[in-house]
């Protein structure tokens, strides 16, 4: 326990039902697969996407959406680099919850900083923990954007918008790479689904 823990006297709390029980009573392991990209790169696409087919696997999962967690855990966060960090911080916590649980959760997080995804994979033992990153040339990106977010960065009204105004760092040896500009949604689904189902044995 850290000095921090100890003064406000936290402690953590271990159950009788351990995660391997979980995992056991559903013939599968857990696992966190945390994609990341540019606004508009396909994350949250390719998190359904890829859930329904191991749903379909018989396989136990969750999506953990970006855009979703703003509108209750992470909605009292903005977008300045300080309140980036703790967003993906609150996620990253979340997903290991998940992994505890004995799920599949596929998180959708723009995560721009190397810094702040090297944290969240810190928090997880080697081989539960799987990065995406989903590629995509800017220009395709700022096309599939329907709620004309690109464009009221670039007029000056967003800001701290990542791609426009603020940095994406991207990850220099994913786990997996997929380029949604280039290659088709089920080819990257597949790629996706079939390294989480390896990765599974």
């Amino acid at each position: 326990m850290d000095k921090l823990h100890a003064e406000r006297n936290v402690e953590w709390q271990t159950t009788s039902v351990s995660r391997r029980d979980r995992e056991s009573r559903q013939a599968h392991g857990a696992l966190a697969v945390w994609l990341t990209g540019l606004p508009g790169a396909g994350k949250s696409t390719l998190a359904v996407e890829a859930e329904r087919c191991l749903h379909q696997a018989g396989k136990r999962t969750y999506v953990l959406d970006g855009d979703n967690l703003r509108h209750g855990l992470c909605r009292d966060l903005g977008f300045s680099a300080d309140d980036r960090a703790e967003n993906i911080r609150r996620a990253g916590e979340v997903a290991r919850l998940f992994v505890d649980a004995g799920v599949i959760v596929l998180s959708a997080f723009i995560s721009p900083f190397r810094f702040d995804r090297a944290k969240v994979r810190a928090l997880f033992d080697a081989g539960d923990f799987i990065e995406v990153y989903c590629d995509c040339d800017p220009r395709i990106c700022e096309i599939r954007d329907v709620k004309g977010l690109y464009r009221r960065a670039r007029a000056g009204l967003i800001s701290e918008y990542t791609g426009i105004s603020s940095p994406y760092e991207p990850p220099r040896h994913p786990d997996v790479y997929v380029n949604t500009g280039k290659e088709s949604l089920d080819a990257c689904v597949d790629r996706i689904v079939r390294r989480v189902l390896h990765s599974l044995r």
